[in-house]
């Protein structure tokens, strides 16, 4: 049989971008044997779709907390919602599509229960607590029994990167970065004129006519906007133009949906959730699962954190009431 990943490593070099990451010369930590069907690439997006942090994205929370209506997304609709736009705009720059979905995929499996509520909670707690440096742990050490999936250092940097100052080093990383933001923002927006939180005509004047006013238009415009800005270039680029509108974009919705006054309970109660069922383990270690302790090396802080962080919103109230919540 003939060797189906060699044919596609060769088709790589001739298609791809002199930019592109090729797969055969990614890198794990881990030697391996190869497969003679996928890439590195291609088994790196397969290990991440299989796998249980992945499977867990569709029951927690993109913006609203356990959301009861079937059509708001959720940290997994999100996650293909990435992919989807950031490998458009992969494929429009001849870039790696394996390695922008591996990424995509990939990027929030370390998302606590109840979105960014549930990790400003743990900060509190602890000090310090980052979504995106969780999922390294989580995709390193906290799956396959502590050994991790072994992923190539070009897909864990992206997932590591695409949040925060950091800077991923390959183009396809930095595409994705980009499209985390052009995704949540477009489809939080759909989200939120759903629920009656916002209202079409909300909108700032110079990010409507920059980028347009329905979700699919905004996503249009920043995708072609990136293709045309980053053609034959080292890094992804937008234009001023729709930087600036982007940038609108995002302030209006840290100031009318993220942190508008009508989710503050419900953020208030997902609070108060992870930190008392924190508090709970740290006071009963030996209801906690124990291979969470092995995996930490003892750190008691850290098992705790690990174990809860990978809640989903569903099973962290489930936890609250059966642990916390008196019965008659």
């Amino acid at each position: 049989m003939e060797n189906i990943r060699l044919r596609t490593e060769q088709e790589e070099r001739e298609r791809l971008s002199l930019y592109a990451a090729k797969s055969s010369e990614a890198k794990r930590d881990r030697e391996e044997e190869e497969c003679t069907i996928r890439t590195k690439f291609q088994r790196d997006r397969d290990r991440i779709l299989h796998s249980k942090p992945f499977r867990r994205l569709k029951h927690k929370t993109q913006v609203y907390i356990a959301p009861t209506g079937d059509h708001y997304r959720t940290r997994m609709t999100h996650s293909l919602e990435v992919s989807q736009i950031s490998r458009t705009i992969g494929r429009g720059l001849r870039l790696n599509e394996d390695l922008i979905e591996a990424i995509s995929l990939g990027h929030d499996v370390g998302h606590t229960p109840f979105g960014h509520v549930g990790e400003e909670a743990i900060t509190k707690l602890i000090g310090r607590f980052e979504h995106n440096e969780q999922s390294i742990r989580i995709l390193t050490v906290l799956t396959e029994g502590g050994k991790g999936l072994n992923l190539t250092r070009e897909v864990l940097d992206g997932v590591l990167n695409h949040t925060s100052e950091g800077i991923p080093y390959t183009l396809e990383g930095q595409i994705v970065k980009t499209g985390d933001r052009i995704a949540y923002l477009c489809h939080d927006y759909d989200d939120s004129l759903r629920a009656g939180l916002i209202k079409k005509g909300d909108l700032p004047e110079h990010v409507v006519k920059t980028l347009g006013e329905k979700p699919s238009q905004m996503i249009t415009t920043m995708v072609v906007d990136m293709i045309e800005s980053s053609q034959s270039q080292t890094a992804i680029k937008q234009s001023s133009l729709v930087a600036e509108a982007m940038k609108q974009f995002r302030v209006f919705m840290f100031d009318r949906v993220y942190n508008s006054d009508t989710l503050r309970e419900e953020r208030r109660k997902g609070e108060y959730v992870v930190q008392a069922l924190f508090q709970y383990y740290m006071e009963n270690l030996s209801q906690l699962p124990q291979e969470y302790l092995e995996w930490a090396n003892g750190n008691q802080v850290m098992a705790v954190v690990d174990y809860i962080s990978g809640l989903t919103d569903n099973y962290a109230i489930e936890l609250f009431q059966k642990l916390l919540v008196p019965r008659h």
